[in-house]
């Protein structure tokens, strides 16, 4: 049977960087990972109700929130390898990982690492490697990110709203956009400019036809980022894999639409759980194309 609905608790996982989690529930492994301008708070909500059936946790990459900072630049193989120190944390040997944004590109980068660790895979808003993206399209996104920091002295709270716009659908509600502008106004500029960096050169580039893992592919019918279009073939080309597209929301799904969300994630979790449990019914007309 499902627990109860947990209050979630903030953790942290020493070494070097400590790492703050905030986690709740017991049985599987589910580990959030946030997009570049996030944070394990974005998370609050999925954590507290998958927390029903799974022990959910939401992390604070290295250098965000409350994990702390690191010397020299983001290497994916450094996010991997945080990845691990949380499993043994645990003392779990597999994880279902759920990554938006660049969560979904360090998720698909630990499984290219680590594909026996790796039990289902969810990747949100997410392409595989940088190449997705033009060039020009690549660099027009890094310098509308890096030169109000770099160049002009803002802050990541000065560009927030911006930012944030340029994010959410048309259809996003205003309590969807001002956690977002929260979540940016929390980011610390240095980090935030070497997650820009890193993921934007990200080619790691795992051969999607190699991947055996149940895989969960989420995209967003208005997101501007990482549009459907890119989504959909990826998708194709993983066997096995189960497409969704949530409808009327932009880049931050789980923020914008949390009950499609909810349905077309958490639905999928448990059919790949040891102890198959029924999925809940949430109230609410949001629903997963």
């Amino acid at each position: 049977m499902a627990a109860g609905v947990l209050q979630p608790e903030s953790i942290r996982v020493p070494g070097t960087p400590a790492l703050a989690l905030l986690q709740a529930g017991q049985g599987e492994l589910v580990l959030f990972l946030h997009g570049v301008g996030g944070n394990k708070f974005n998370w609050a909500r999925e954590v507290r109700v998958f927390s029903r059936y799974f022990h959910a946790v939401a992390w604070d990459m290295r250098g965000y929130g409350e994990s702390d900072d690191y010397e020299g630049p983001l290497r994916f193989e450094d996010l991997s390898a945080d990845i691990l120190r949380i499993l043994a944390y645990f003392g779990v040997q597999q994880v279902h990982l759920v990554g938006l944004s660049m969560g979904g590109r360090i998720a698909f980068d630990f499984l290219h690492r680590h594909p026996e660790r790796v039990r289902t895979l969810t990747v949100c808003s997410a392409s595989h490697r940088a190449a997705e993206m033009s060039p020009e399209r690549r660099a027009a996104f890094l310098a509308s990110r890096l030169r109000p920091l770099r160049e002009e002295g803002k802050t990541p709270a000065d560009i927030a709203a911006d930012v944030a716009r340029s994010l959410v659908g048309p259809h996003a509600s205003v309590e969807a956009y001002e956690a977002l502008v929260e979540s940016m106004c929390m980011l610390r500029a240095e980090s935030y400019m070497k997650a820009l960096e890193a993921v934007s050169t990200y080619e790691g580039g795992i051969p999607l036809e190699s991947i055996r893992v149940p895989t969960n592919v989420v995209a967003a019918s208005d997101d501007r980022l990482i549009p459907a279009d890119v989504m959909r073939p990826m998708a194709q080309r993983i066997p096995g894999s189960v497409y969704q597209e949530i409808t009327d929301c932009g880049h931050l799904s789980n923020l914008e639409r949390p009950y499609a969300f909810e349905r077309a994630v958490l639905g999928f979790l448990l059919k790949h759980a040891e102890a198959k449990q029924g999925v809940p019914v949430h109230g609410g007309r949001e629903t997963a194309r």
